[in-house]
């Protein structure tokens, strides 16, 4: 199917329970839950099916937890469907998913990686020092006005994630954040509020989480790509072997531009795009961004069902 494209969830898409219908109901999901267990040596699978909630929101945890969620139910979207994309793409943390699900790199340096990230930028932004929020309503120029408005030497907000014209996700200290959340309402945006993440992701507060993550990488074989895949840092490119290691390293601190993604998508004659992992935050962004792509998603059993059933129908 050559107009498919599939992106992949990440950070603060995680709640617990995900995956463990699909877990229950496929082997191939829990092959990949196991693997993961052996590799980080601790319980993954009961932190996604069971939690707590407070273990699964540290990013140390979460990230590693979505990034086995996304790679379960990608095996068994493989399984049933028997389709490859055009081209993919992760949203943050999903980037590593999709670099997975495109043959470059193996699930287990894939795990390590991202444990080792996770945990380069918690301590980059000790839990209490620095957050994330959204604002919906304003534009990225606003935003961007806002974020240097309310920045100063005692703490400072930057653009982290461009997700649509008038969803943007900032990053910063937490004290000017929360400055930054009472200035996005009276400057009209209609919802503005911090999220579930534990630290300021995609911004030069974590400088030192990115140069750290950088001497990880010396050690990793990366193969060549199977499935194209865009980099959030900069949609106008796509990943090779030859440029996969800096497009990772910049991806820590450099904003998410994820609306030019989807675009880019678009221009390459992707119509159709299905999210793979939990919850439906990137399919409902998708409609924002562009109302003629058609979307589906696969979290659950359900949503497999119904997914498989008509991309059957779509191509037949």
């Amino acid at each position: 199917m050559n107009n498919l494209g599939i992106v992949f969830p990440g950070q603060g898409t995680q709640h617990v329970g995900m995956g463990s219908d699909l877990h229950q109901a496929f082997q191939e999901a829990r092959n990949v839950y196991e693997e993961a267990c052996d590799v980080l040596g601790f319980d993954i699978q009961s932190l996604c099916f069971e939690g707590p909630r407070e273990e699964l929101d540290r990013t140390v945890n979460t990230q590693v937890a979505v990034l086995t969620t996304d790679m379960a139910i990608y095996r068994i979207f493989e399984r049933e469907t028997g389709l490859q994309p055009m081209i993919m793409a992760g949203h943050s943390l999903g980037e590593y998913s999709a670099l997975c699900a495109a043959g470059a790199l193996p699930f287990v340096d894939a795990l390590l990686l991202v444990a080792a990230r996770g945990q380069y930028q918690q301590e980059a932004a000790p839990i209490g020092t620095g957050v994330m929020a959204a604002v919906i309503g304003l534009n990225a120029a606003q935003v961007g006005a806002l974020c240097r408005e309310v920045s100063s030497n005692n703490g400072a907000v930057f653009p982290a994630i461009i997700n649509a014209r008038d969803q943007i996700v900032i990053s910063g200290d937490l004290g000017t954040i929360e400055k930054a959340v009472v200035r996005a309402r009276e400057l009209g945006a209609m919802r503005a509020l911090k999220l579930p993440i534990s630290v300021p992701c995609h911004c030069p507060l974590l400088d030192e989480a990115a140069r750290r993550f950088a001497g990880d990488l010396e050690g990793v074989e990366l193969r060549d790509f199977e499935v194209d895949v865009i980099p959030n840092c900069d949609p106008e490119a796509t990943y090779t072997r030859d440029s996969a290691k800096d497009f990772m390293v910049r991806q820590v601190h450099f904003p998410v531009y994820w609306q030019a993604s989807i675009e880019r998508m678009v221009r390459r004659g992707i119509d159709t795009i299905v999210e793979i992992g939990p919850k439906r935050t990137l399919t409902n962004l998708t409609k924002r961004i562009d109302a003629g792509i058609r979307v589906a998603n696969v979290e659950d059993m359900a949503s497999l069902k119904k997914t498989a059933a008509w991309l059957g129908e779509t191509r037949s």
